[in-house]
C-alpha cells in the first residue's frame, strides 16, 4: 500500500468542513418555528422553520439535524482515527478510512445534491462532497491492483461477505426500487417526497449503493480481490445507519412527527440487525488481512 498525502490533505479538508457544517447545523436555531406549506403536487407539508434547516420538512429537518450528531459522535472520530493509522502505514487503518469516506462522501453528496433544500452551508456541502469524493479516489488507487491477491489471500473469507453484499442489494432495489416504480405506474407521488424534487438518497442507493453492492459480491465469489475492498468501501455505510436510524427516529418523534409502533421498530430492527451483520464481516475481513500481514511480515527479513 502507498500512502497518499493528497488523499490524507483532503481528508482533513474533508473532516473539518464536515465538522464545522454539522456544529452549525446542531446549534443554529433561530426561526419561528413550524409552519403549514402546499406544495406543487398540492399536497401539504410542514416546514421546520427554524435554524439551518429553516426550509426543510419537519420529518427532514430533526431527521438531518440526528445525522449531524450521528456524524461528529461517530463518522468524523472514525475518520480521524483511521486517518491517522493510514498516515504510519497501516493497512488495516487504510481499509476503515476508506468505509469511514464512504460514510462521510454518502452524507454530504445527499446535502449538496438535494437531500435537504437550499440554505447558507450548500457551498459548504460541496466542498466537502468534493474533497471526500477525491480523497476515496486517492485511497482506493493507493491499493495497488497486483497486491491485493497477498491482502485478501485465498483463505479470505468469501460465502458470507458475498451473500451480504448481493443481500444488501436485493433490500435496496426492494425498499427503494418498489415505490419509484409504483409511482411512475399509477403517475402518483413517491411517499414521503413532501416539497421536494427528487427523493435524493433513493436515487443514490439505487444509482451508486445498490449497484456496488452486487458487484462487490458478484466478484467476491469469483474470488477477485477487488471484490473485498469495494465490500470494505460499503460496510462502514451499512454499519452506521443503524445508530443513524436510531437518532433520526427519536429526534422525529421529538419534533412531532407521528409513526406507527411497527414504522419505528421495522426500520430499526432491520438496520440493527444489518449493522451486526456488517461488523461480523467487517472483522472477519480485517483479521483476514492481518494474518496476511503477518505472512508477509515472515518472509521479509527486513521487516
Amino acid at each position: 500500500m502507498r500512502v497518499s498525502r493528497a488523499a490524507l490533505v483532503l481528508v482533513a479538508v474533508a473532516g473539518v468542513l464536515a465538522a464545522t457544517a454539522s456544529a452549525v447545523g446542531l446549534l443554529a436555531a433561530s426561526g419561528n418555528g413550524p409552519y403549514p406549506f402546499e406544495t406543487l403536487r398540492g399536497a401539504r407539508a410542514e416546514i421546520w422553520g427554524r435554524g439551518l434547516y429553516r426550509y426543510d420538512t419537519v420529518f427532514t429537518a430533526a431527521g438531518s439535524r440526528a445525522t449531524d450528531l450521528v456524524t461528529l459522535l461517530l463518522g468524523l472520530p472514525l475518520l480521524a482515527v483511521s486517518a491517522v493509522g493510514y498516515r504510519r502505514g497501516s493497512r488495516r487503518s487504510g481499509l476503515l478510512l476508506l468505509g469511514a469516506l464512504g460514510y462521510v462522501l454518502y452524507v454530504y453528496a445527499g446535502y449538496a445534491l438535494g437531500a435537504v433544500a437550499h440554505n447558507r452551508l450548500s457551498l459548504l456541502y460541496a466542498a466537502v462532497f468534493s474533497a471526500a469524493l477525491y480523497a476515496f479516489v486517492l485511497l482506493f488507487a493507493s491499493f495497488p491492483a497486483e497486491e491485493l491477491h497477498t491482502l485478501f489471500p485465498a483463505a479470505t473469507p468469501r460465502r458470507g461477505p458475498a451473500a451480504l453484499m448481493l443481500a444488501s442489494g436485493v433490500v435496496l432495489l426492494a425498499v427503494w426500487g418498489v415505490p419509484l416504480l409504483t409511482a411512475a405506474l399509477t403517475g402518483a407521488t413517491p411517499p414521503g417526497l413532501g416539497p421536494y424534487t427528487t427523493e435524493f438518497t433513493m436515487v443514490l442507493d439505487l444509482a451508486v449503493i445498490a449497484p456496488a453492492a452486487f458487484l462487490a459480491g458478484t466478484l467476491i465469489l469469483r474470488r477477485r480481490p477487488l471484490g473485498y475492498l469495494l465490500a470494505l468501501a460499503l460496510l462502514v455505510l451499512e454499519i452506521l445507519p443503524a445508530p443513524l436510524i436510531i437518532a433520526q427516529t427519536a429526534a422525529q418523534l421529538l419534533a412531532g412527527v407521528r409513526f406507527t409502533a411497527p414504522e419505528v421498530l421495522g426500520p430499526m430492527g432491520g438496520f440493527v440487525l444489518l449493522a451486526g451483520a456488517s461488523a461480523a464481516v467487517l472483522v472477519s475481513l480485517l483479521r483476514a488481512t492481518d494474518r496476511a500481514d503477518g505472512r508477509s511480515a515472515g518472509r521479509d527479513p527486513e521487516r
